[in-house]
């Protein structure tokens, strides 16, 4: 009687642990896209309020650089700028004499055709006007050009300027460290008063909301599978706790490779296997590293 309860319960066993393993089509682990936020400025780092867990929205401040050198730069190129802007001439204001001398001329020649033409004056009259006339003229165009030139030399400097400036501004910008996206704090790297420097990693986040479990398929399974498929996801929380979620397939590998140690299949005959992206809504529950089930 004794080794026929054995016998029972070990065929129990058998049967349970074969539906248990019939009952999903893969199994995998959760991941999320994680990004490390690196320094893009090289200074003191004043505060970094970005600690493991808390959840920030795209663009919000947590962190900020030293930028008095910064500041003072962009300061002394403004005053540059200034500078470069009070040595630009009036170009009206300078050539407002010729432009009466050239008038008065105009008037005294005209005066003197109209006695030529009566005969009260001579010919060389009329053309020592005319001679001054274009010598008046040609004064007046040397000097446009030169004020040109002037006006045109002073603004490339102003753009030069200008264009530092821009760049000053780009690195007090940098100094200012945001969150990339909508997520969570996953690990922080560096605290407030230590030497920040460029490329030096702050802070790692995720976005906990929108995260995807990675499965393995054999390449029997392909067939009925494809993008964008519906399928229910189960997240494993241990002692036969299981949560069902929604989930869809956004990436299937062009590869195969061998399967992880870690991943069961339901083909354990399988050497290969191809892996599979299921993205899913996370409640708040599900956690990183944890393992899931697939049910096609």
């Amino acid at each position: 009687m004794k080794k026929r309860y054995v016998f029972q319960t070990l065929l129990l066993i058998c049967l349970t642990a074969c539906g248990s393993k019939d009952e999903f089509d893969a199994t995998g682990t959760f991941e999320a896209t994680e990004i490390v936020v690196s320094s893009e400025a090289t200074g003191k780092l004043f505060y970094l309020n970005a600690e493991e867990g808390m959840h920030f929205t795209q663009g919000t401040e947590v962190g900020l650089i030293d930028t008095v050198q910064l500041y003072l730069k962009k300061r002394q190129l403004e005053a540059q700028m200034k500078s470069v802007e009070s040595q630009r001439p009036d170009i009206h204001r300078q050539i407002a004499a010729t432009k009466a001398q050239i008038a008065t001329a105009q008037r005294e020649r005209d005066r003197v055709e109209n006695l030529l033409k009566a005969q009260a004056a001579n010919r060389k009259q009329l053309d020592d006007w005319d001679s001054q006339l274009a010598v008046l003229n040609r004064q007046l165009e040397a000097q446009l050009s030169s004020l040109g030139n002037t006006t045109a030399s002073l603004t490339e400097q102003s753009s030069s300027v200008a264009i530092q400036v821009a760049q000053v501004e780009d690195q007090l910008k940098k100094c200012h460290i945001t969150v990339p996206i909508n997520g969570t704090i996953l690990a922080k790297y560096a605290e407030p008063s230590e030497l920040a420097t460029v490329g030096k990693p702050l802070f790692k986040i995720a976005d906990m909301e929108h995260i995807f479990l990675r499965a393995y398929l054999t390449s029997s399974q392909l067939e009925s599978v494809k993008l964008g498929n519906e399928v229910t996801v189960f997240a494993d929380f241990g002692n036969a706790q299981l949560r069902n979620y929604p989930g869809k397939i956004i990436w299937i590998s062009e590869e195969a490779e061998f399967t992880p140690k870690t991943i069961l299949t339901n083909d354990e005959r399988a050497n290969q296997v191809y892996a599979v992206k299921i993205a899913v809504e996370n409640d708040g529950h599900i956690k990183l590293g944890m393992y899931g089930k697939v049910k096609f």
